[in-house]
């Protein structure tokens, strides 16, 4: 997780200095067909097309879904904020799912829960400011990501009982690939040779980041591997910093250590409630 969470925010970064030329989805199909020499190369390692082989088709297409959403609205926000901002935005996933659990899944969320949610909602306040700044707008993009990354996370979690992680990048890349695909009439432009090369490390980066990510879920408790995502605020500044030259001001780093405390607080609770003999009385369960 720790790797995977450092790649992903390389990657994140070299997508930005992308988009300030190309279209997001052209960005996306690019990067997306050099994603896929790595994955047949995972195969080839696994000995065996079989690891391609699809076994929960319904679980793959909502996972699949969810990715091209929030790949389409994160990079979006790259586009109007700085890449520290961005991610940090995208660390309420797991208060959004805990927020919706209740009325999605039908579960049981505590008052403190309830209250952890809330107080990592104020942390997005301080760091977008309502009001301050003309492009607060653009938050609702890594909101939007953040949401839907949420909920890919808890079906990653459920199919990779059937589903290998490379079956998983291989339907996921392929839709990315097809949406981004689905936008060339309407935004192209002609791509410079001396991109390629930054396509082709993002593929390699995004590829390398997302298995690191689904194996970490498929070998670890999810409440053992899970925070650890968060790190991937320590090389958003630094990417950010030496890329773009572009620091988090201290509003950003208030409000990056409130959203992050509340997400840890929220599993801290349901691992205590998960583990609890009253959990498995009549109860309805937590999420966890």
């Amino acid at each position: 997780m720790l790797f995977g969470a450092a790649l992903i925010s390389l990657n994140d970064a070299l997508v930005k200095t992308l988009t300030s030329t190309y279209p997001v989805g052209e960005v996306l199909l690019i990067r997306g067909l050099f994603i896929l020499p790595w994955i047949l190369f995972l195969a080839y390692r696994a000995g065996s097309l079989e690891v391609l082989r699809v076994k929960n088709p319904g679980g793959q297409a909502v996972r699949a879904l969810c990715v091209v959403a929030s790949s389409f609205l994160f990079v979006n926000g790259l586009i109007h904020l700085q890449l520290a901002d961005a991610i940090a935005i995208t660390f309420t996933g797991p208060l959004f799912i805990t927020a919706l659990a209740p009325f999605a899944l039908g579960e049981f969320v505590g008052w403190r829960r309830w209250l952890a949610v809330s107080i990592g909602f104020v942390g997005i306040l301080f760091i977008f400011r309502p009001g301050y700044g003309a492009m607060q707008w653009a938050v609702l993009f890594p909101l939007g990501a953040a949401l839907c990354g949420g909920v890919r996370d808890l079906i990653t979690r459920r199919i990779s009982r059937s589903e290998t992680s490379v079956a998983v990048l291989l339907v996921t890349t392929c839709a990315v690939i097809l949406a981004g695909l689905a936008t060339v009439p309407f935004a192209w432009v002609q791509i410079r040779v001396g991109d390629l090369g930054t396509f082709a490390a993002s593929g390699m980066l995004i590829a390398g980041g997302h298995y690191l990510m689904i194996e970490a879920f498929r070998h670890g408790e999810a409440a053992l591997v899970a925070p650890f995502k968060y790190t991937s605020m320590v090389w958003a500044v630094l990417f950010g910093f030496l890329i773009f030259g572009q620091l988090p001001d201290q509003w950003t780093l208030v409000g990056t250590a409130i959203v992050i405390g509340a997400g840890l607080y929220v599993l801290h609770r349901e691992v205590r409630l998960t583990r609890s003999p009253i959990a498995a009385g009549p109860r309805p369960p937590s999420r966890m």
